[in-house]
């Protein structure tokens, strides 16, 4: 875990992203791998990134005027991966993985960090570009619903991160300042932007990849949940 930088004020509140920081979004690999042998970490992260591909396009084209909620994007990245992977995605294969994408495997330091959190008295909540259904889904079933003060979706303003729209509904929904919030996210992209926005923020560098080469850092580096808890002061 990293020392704490000088010049930063403890935050009040903790906003989590929850698609490959809470929830691992490449668990749907192992069911990938049983219904294409060989193929089921390519289609992982091909689907993966294609899904990201897709909201990015939705947000930058024509005025946001082509948005399609994150479920159906989802769904769209699945069929381009396995047509781009030569796999024969049956509708009895897809209605298979894209439930298991709705029931992603949380990390299993969630609710330790989020209790820790809770007891110190921060605000804490997701700010996810997935849509409520699928937010509500994931947080159920992770048991992590009395832990969160707010369930934030992109869903709401129609535009995806790295939109500062998107960062902005952690000031609107807490009241506070972005400086005054810390906002946790394993994508490094998604990382990044937080910070131009103006939070603070953790990188959870979980596959000990380098960070996005654009003259930025985050405020901190870790490589699970457990490191927001180096926001704040120890007892």
């Amino acid at each position: 875990m990293e020392k704490p930088k000088a010049g930063h004020v403890v935050p009040r509140a903790v906003l989590f992203d929850a698609y490959g920081t809470l929830f691992d979004v490449y668990s749907v690999g192992l069911l990938a791998e049983q219904l294409f042998p060989g193929q089921g970490q390519a289609l992982g992260v091909l689907w993966r990134d294609k899904q990201i591909e897709y909201t990015r396009l939705v947000t930058t084209s024509n005025g946001g005027q082509h948005y399609r909620p994150f479920w159906e994007l989802t769904r769209a990245g699945l069929r381009y991966a396995c047509k781009r992977l030569g796999l024969d995605l049956t509708a009895e294969r897809e209605d298979r993985l894209m439930n298991q994408y709705r029931h992603l495997s949380a990390f299993p330091e969630n609710r330790e960090v989020l209790q820790a959190l809770k007891k110190r008295g921060i605000v804490t909540g997701i700010l996810s570009n997935g849509d409520p259904s699928m937010l509500d889904v994931a947080v159920k079933s992770a048991g992590l619903e009395d832990l969160l003060d707010h369930v934030l979706s992109v869903d709401s303003i129609r535009k995806y991160k790295t939109h500062p729209e998107a960062y902005a509904l952690g000031p609107q929904a807490t009241g506070l300042a972005a400086p005054q919030i810390a906002f946790v996210s394993c994508n490094s992209w998604d990382a990044l932007a937080a910070t131009w926005y103006g939070y603070q923020t953790l990188w959870v560098n979980r596959y000990a990849l380098p960070f996005e080469e654009l003259g930025t850092q985050p405020t901190r580096t870790g490589s699970n949940l457990r490191d927001v808890l180096g926001f704040f002061p120890a007892g």
